[in-house]
Protein backbone atom coordinates (compact mmCIF):
# COMPACT_ATOMS: atom_id res chain seq x y z
CA UNK A 1 0.00 0.00 0.00
CA UNK A 2 1.30 3.55 -1.15
CA UNK A 3 5.16 3.67 -1.32
CA UNK A 4 5.86 0.41 0.40
CA UNK A 5 4.61 -1.14 -1.93
CA UNK A 6 6.47 0.96 -4.74
CA UNK A 7 10.10 0.47 -2.95
CA UNK A 8 10.00 -3.13 -1.49
CA UNK A 9 12.62 -5.48 -3.31
CA UNK A 10 12.23 -6.11 -7.22
CA UNK A 11 10.08 -2.74 -7.95
CA UNK A 12 12.32 0.06 -9.88
CA UNK A 13 14.31 2.16 -8.17
CA UNK A 14 13.55 6.26 -9.79
CA UNK A 15 16.57 8.14 -10.40
CA UNK A 16 16.96 11.50 -9.06
CA UNK A 17 15.12 14.42 -10.72
CA UNK A 18 17.84 15.84 -13.69
CA UNK A 19 17.73 18.95 -14.81
CA UNK A 20 14.62 20.20 -16.88
CA UNK A 21 12.69 17.80 -15.63
CA UNK A 22 9.37 20.13 -15.89
CA UNK A 23 10.34 21.01 -19.48
CA UNK A 24 10.31 17.13 -20.37
CA UNK A 25 7.66 16.33 -18.35
CA UNK A 26 5.18 18.89 -19.89
CA UNK A 27 6.45 17.95 -23.42
CA UNK A 28 4.47 14.58 -22.85
CA UNK A 29 0.66 14.29 -23.87
CA UNK A 30 0.18 12.00 -20.46
CA UNK A 31 1.75 14.20 -18.12
CA UNK A 32 -0.04 17.38 -19.53
CA UNK A 33 -3.68 15.23 -18.84
CA UNK A 34 -2.30 14.36 -16.02
CA UNK A 35 -1.39 17.71 -14.18
CA UNK A 36 -4.81 19.13 -15.56
CA UNK A 37 -6.51 16.44 -14.00
CA UNK A 38 -4.87 17.15 -10.71
CA UNK A 39 -5.31 20.79 -11.47
CA UNK A 40 -9.00 20.62 -11.76
CA UNK A 41 -9.27 18.30 -8.80
CA UNK A 42 -6.97 20.80 -6.30
CA UNK A 43 -9.55 23.76 -7.88
CA UNK A 44 -12.52 21.74 -7.00
CA UNK A 45 -11.76 20.70 -3.76
CA UNK A 46 -10.40 23.97 -2.83
CA UNK A 47 -12.89 26.11 -4.26
CA UNK A 48 -16.17 23.58 -4.40
CA UNK A 49 -17.34 24.09 -0.56
CA UNK A 50 -17.05 27.47 -0.70
CA UNK A 51 -19.49 27.71 -3.46
CA UNK A 52 -21.86 24.77 -2.83
CA UNK A 53 -24.38 24.32 0.24
CA UNK A 54 -23.38 22.72 3.69
CA UNK A 55 -22.56 19.24 2.64
CA UNK A 56 -23.64 17.95 6.09
CA UNK A 57 -26.68 19.89 6.66
CA UNK A 58 -29.60 17.52 5.87
CA UNK A 59 -33.12 18.11 4.34
CA UNK A 60 -35.34 15.68 4.65
CA UNK A 61 -37.93 16.82 2.29
CA UNK A 62 -35.80 16.33 -0.52
CA UNK A 63 -34.51 12.87 0.12
CA UNK A 64 -33.05 10.58 -2.72
CA UNK A 65 -33.69 13.09 -5.57
CA UNK A 66 -31.97 12.33 -8.66
CA UNK A 67 -30.00 14.60 -10.77
CA UNK A 68 -31.20 17.90 -11.59
CA UNK A 69 -30.64 21.38 -12.04
CA UNK A 70 -30.72 22.03 -8.25
CA UNK A 71 -28.99 19.19 -7.42
CA UNK A 72 -26.52 17.75 -10.42
CA UNK A 73 -25.29 14.85 -8.94
CA UNK A 74 -28.93 14.04 -6.62
CA UNK A 75 -28.96 14.09 -3.15
CA UNK A 76 -28.27 11.53 -0.73
CA UNK A 77 -30.62 9.92 1.83
CA UNK A 78 -30.69 12.73 4.35
CA UNK A 79 -31.43 14.94 1.17
CA UNK A 80 -27.44 16.42 1.49
CA UNK A 81 -26.28 17.49 -1.98
CA UNK A 82 -23.97 14.72 -3.46
CA UNK A 83 -22.16 17.49 -5.55
CA UNK A 84 -21.55 19.71 -2.34
CA UNK A 85 -20.64 16.34 -0.64
CA UNK A 86 -18.35 15.04 -3.40
CA UNK A 87 -16.07 18.55 -3.88
CA UNK A 88 -15.82 18.20 0.40
CA UNK A 89 -15.01 14.55 0.27
CA UNK A 90 -11.93 15.62 -2.12
CA UNK A 91 -10.56 17.91 0.42
CA UNK A 92 -10.19 15.05 2.62
CA UNK A 93 -9.71 12.02 0.82
CA UNK A 94 -7.03 13.93 -1.25
CA UNK A 95 -5.87 16.23 1.46
CA UNK A 96 -5.29 13.01 3.25
CA UNK A 97 -3.33 11.36 0.75
CA UNK A 98 -1.04 14.21 0.77
CA UNK A 99 -0.57 14.18 3.92
CA UNK A 100 0.40 10.19 4.37
CA UNK A 101 2.85 10.41 1.41
CA UNK A 102 4.05 14.07 2.84
CA UNK A 103 4.83 12.15 6.36
CA UNK A 104 6.08 9.28 5.02
CA UNK A 105 8.49 11.12 2.68
CA UNK A 106 9.92 13.54 5.43
CA UNK A 107 10.82 10.25 8.38
CA UNK A 108 12.06 7.98 4.78
CA UNK A 109 14.19 11.29 4.05
CA UNK A 110 15.50 11.65 8.08
CA UNK A 111 15.66 7.47 8.49
CA UNK A 112 17.26 7.05 5.34
CA UNK A 113 19.59 9.64 5.51
CA UNK A 114 20.93 8.88 8.94
CA UNK A 115 21.13 5.35 8.18
CA UNK A 116 23.74 5.76 5.26
CA UNK A 117 25.44 8.47 6.49
CA UNK A 118 26.71 7.90 10.10
CA UNK A 119 26.82 4.10 9.21
CA UNK A 120 27.42 1.52 11.80
CA UNK A 121 25.43 0.31 14.26
CA UNK A 122 22.82 3.23 13.48
CA UNK A 123 22.95 1.96 9.95
CA UNK A 124 22.49 -1.90 11.21
CA UNK A 125 19.92 -0.91 13.42
CA UNK A 126 17.73 1.68 10.97
CA UNK A 127 18.48 -1.23 8.23
CA UNK A 128 16.55 -4.15 10.43
CA UNK A 129 13.82 -1.85 11.31
CA UNK A 130 13.06 -0.63 7.87
CA UNK A 131 13.34 -4.40 6.41
CA UNK A 132 11.55 -5.45 9.26
CA UNK A 133 8.61 -3.31 8.08
CA UNK A 134 9.06 -4.07 4.55
CA UNK A 135 8.94 -7.52 5.25
CA UNK A 136 5.29 -7.10 6.29
CA UNK A 137 1.93 -6.80 4.47
CA UNK A 138 1.34 -3.24 4.97
CA UNK A 139 -2.35 -3.57 4.61
CA UNK A 140 -2.30 -5.81 7.53
CA UNK A 141 -0.08 -3.79 9.44
CA UNK A 142 -2.31 -1.02 9.05
CA UNK A 143 -5.39 -2.54 9.75
CA UNK A 144 -3.31 -3.52 13.36
CA UNK A 145 -2.34 -0.23 13.84
CA UNK A 146 -6.25 1.07 12.87
CA UNK A 147 -7.31 -1.98 15.51
CA UNK A 148 -5.49 -0.46 18.53
CA UNK A 149 -6.21 3.10 17.95
CA UNK A 150 -9.12 2.98 16.76
CA UNK A 151 -11.37 3.82 13.65
CA UNK A 152 -11.19 7.68 12.27
CA UNK A 153 -9.63 9.95 9.64
CA UNK A 154 -6.70 11.16 11.82
CA UNK A 155 -5.62 7.48 13.21
CA UNK A 156 -5.43 6.28 9.75
CA UNK A 157 -3.86 8.87 8.68
CA UNK A 158 -1.20 8.51 11.32
CA UNK A 159 -1.45 3.81 10.43
CA UNK A 160 -0.49 4.42 7.08
CA UNK A 161 2.00 7.09 7.54
CA UNK A 162 3.86 4.31 10.10
CA UNK A 163 3.53 1.98 7.39
CA UNK A 164 4.70 3.82 3.84
CA UNK A 165 7.75 5.56 4.81
CA UNK A 166 10.04 2.18 5.20
CA UNK A 167 10.46 1.80 1.22
CA UNK A 168 11.20 5.48 1.15
CA UNK A 169 13.73 5.11 3.51
CA UNK A 170 15.52 2.59 1.55
CA UNK A 171 15.60 4.81 -1.53
CA UNK A 172 17.03 7.73 0.70
CA UNK A 173 19.72 4.70 2.50
CA UNK A 174 21.00 3.71 -0.90
CA UNK A 175 21.23 7.36 -2.05
CA UNK A 176 23.48 8.74 1.33
CA UNK A 177 25.75 5.32 1.49
CA UNK A 178 27.72 6.11 -1.97
CA UNK A 179 27.58 9.83 -0.95
CA UNK A 180 30.58 10.22 0.19
CA UNK A 181 32.68 9.19 -2.94
CA UNK A 182 30.48 11.79 -4.86
CA UNK A 183 32.83 14.80 -6.41
CA UNK A 184 30.73 17.42 -4.93
CA UNK A 185 30.91 16.19 -1.32
CA UNK A 186 34.91 15.32 -1.50
CA UNK A 187 35.46 18.54 -2.70
CA UNK A 188 33.22 20.25 0.02
CA UNK A 189 34.63 17.99 2.74
CA UNK A 190 38.37 18.98 1.09
CA UNK A 191 36.99 22.88 1.51
CA UNK A 192 37.15 22.18 5.03
CA UNK A 193 33.13 21.72 5.22
CA UNK A 194 32.01 19.88 8.50
CA UNK A 195 30.24 16.42 8.07
CA UNK A 196 26.95 17.76 9.14
CA UNK A 197 26.77 19.87 6.57
CA UNK A 198 28.13 18.34 3.84
CA UNK A 199 24.78 15.97 4.84
CA UNK A 200 22.70 18.76 4.78
CA UNK A 201 23.81 20.71 1.64
CA UNK A 202 25.08 17.98 -0.80
CA UNK A 203 23.26 14.33 0.54
CA UNK A 204 19.90 15.40 1.58
CA UNK A 205 18.73 17.41 -1.63
CA UNK A 206 19.87 14.55 -3.99
CA UNK A 207 17.97 11.78 -1.74
CA UNK A 208 15.20 14.30 -1.57
CA UNK A 209 14.73 14.08 -5.52
CA UNK A 210 14.53 10.49 -5.63
CA UNK A 211 11.89 11.18 -2.34
CA UNK A 212 9.49 13.27 -4.72
CA UNK A 213 9.65 10.76 -7.30
CA UNK A 214 8.88 7.90 -4.79
CA UNK A 215 6.12 10.00 -3.40
CA UNK A 216 4.50 10.89 -6.58
CA UNK A 217 4.26 7.19 -7.52
CA UNK A 218 2.49 6.72 -4.33
CA UNK A 219 -0.28 9.02 -4.22
CA UNK A 220 -2.45 7.26 -6.43
CA UNK A 221 -2.42 3.71 -4.31
CA UNK A 222 -3.18 5.86 -1.11
CA UNK A 223 -6.08 7.48 -2.46
CA UNK A 224 -7.21 4.29 -3.87
CA UNK A 225 -5.95 2.47 0.22
CA UNK A 226 -7.78 5.35 2.16
CA UNK A 227 -10.43 5.09 0.07
CA UNK A 228 -10.92 1.53 0.71
CA UNK A 229 -10.42 1.40 4.26
CA UNK A 230 -13.03 4.22 4.71
CA UNK A 231 -15.58 2.18 2.99
CA UNK A 232 -14.91 -0.65 5.98
CA UNK A 233 -15.68 2.50 8.31
CA UNK A 234 -12.01 2.33 9.67
CA UNK A 235 -11.05 6.02 8.21
CA UNK A 236 -13.31 9.46 8.58
CA UNK A 237 -17.09 9.13 10.10
CA UNK A 238 -19.95 10.19 9.52
CA UNK A 239 -21.42 13.13 8.89
CA UNK A 240 -17.89 13.75 7.43
CA UNK A 241 -17.96 13.58 3.43
CA UNK A 242 -15.27 11.32 2.21
CA UNK A 243 -15.17 9.13 -0.78
CA UNK A 244 -14.98 5.95 0.66
CA UNK A 245 -17.58 6.29 3.17
CA UNK A 246 -19.92 7.85 0.70
CA UNK A 247 -19.62 4.91 -1.67
CA UNK A 248 -20.17 2.95 2.07
CA UNK A 249 -23.37 4.57 2.23
CA UNK A 250 -24.02 4.22 -1.59
CA UNK A 251 -23.77 0.57 -1.51
CA UNK A 252 -26.98 0.63 0.30
CA UNK A 253 -29.45 2.33 -1.84
CA UNK A 254 -27.75 1.61 -5.20
CA UNK A 255 -30.62 -0.48 -6.65
CA UNK A 256 -32.46 2.32 -6.79
CA UNK A 257 -30.76 5.61 -6.91
CA UNK A 258 -27.20 4.51 -7.94
CA UNK A 259 -26.31 8.18 -8.75
CA UNK A 260 -25.05 7.81 -5.44
CA UNK A 261 -22.06 6.12 -6.40
CA UNK A 262 -21.74 8.57 -9.17
CA UNK A 263 -19.35 11.42 -7.81
CA UNK A 264 -17.43 9.89 -5.29
CA UNK A 265 -16.82 6.92 -8.32
CA UNK A 266 -15.36 9.66 -10.78
CA UNK A 267 -13.38 11.41 -8.10
CA UNK A 268 -11.58 8.18 -6.97
CA UNK A 269 -11.29 7.45 -11.13
CA UNK A 270 -9.82 11.12 -11.57
CA UNK A 271 -7.76 11.20 -8.86
CA UNK A 272 -5.99 7.93 -9.51
CA UNK A 273 -6.06 8.44 -13.12
CA UNK A 274 -4.26 11.77 -12.62
CA UNK A 275 -1.38 10.40 -10.26
CA UNK A 276 -0.80 7.35 -12.59
CA UNK A 277 -0.55 9.57 -15.64
CA UNK A 278 1.94 11.89 -14.05
CA UNK A 279 4.07 8.92 -12.46
CA UNK A 280 4.56 7.25 -15.73
CA UNK A 281 5.59 10.15 -17.12
CA UNK A 282 8.16 11.09 -14.36
CA UNK A 283 9.29 7.28 -14.24
CA UNK A 284 10.26 7.87 -17.65
CA UNK A 285 12.26 11.36 -17.50
CA UNK A 286 14.37 10.53 -14.26
CA UNK A 287 15.25 6.66 -15.92
CA UNK A 288 16.99 7.21 -19.54
CA UNK A 289 16.28 3.69 -20.19
CA UNK A 290 12.69 4.14 -20.73
CA UNK A 291 13.10 7.46 -22.56
CA UNK A 292 11.47 7.34 -25.94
Amino acid sequence: MSAGILTRAGAPVPRSLPAGTTRELLRRPAARVGLALALLLAVSALLGPLLLPDPNVPDYTDQLAPPSVAHPLGTDQQGRDLLARTLAGARTSLGAALLVMGIAGLVGLGVGTVAGSVGGIVDTVLTRLTDALLGLPSLVLTLAVVGMLGPGFWNLVLAMSVTSWAGIARLARSVARGAERRPDVVAARMAGVGRLRAVLCHVVPGAANQVVVATTLGLGEAVLALGGLSFLGLGAQPPTAEWGTMLAAGRETFAYAPWQLLGPGLGLVCSVAAAALVSDAMRDVTDPGRRT
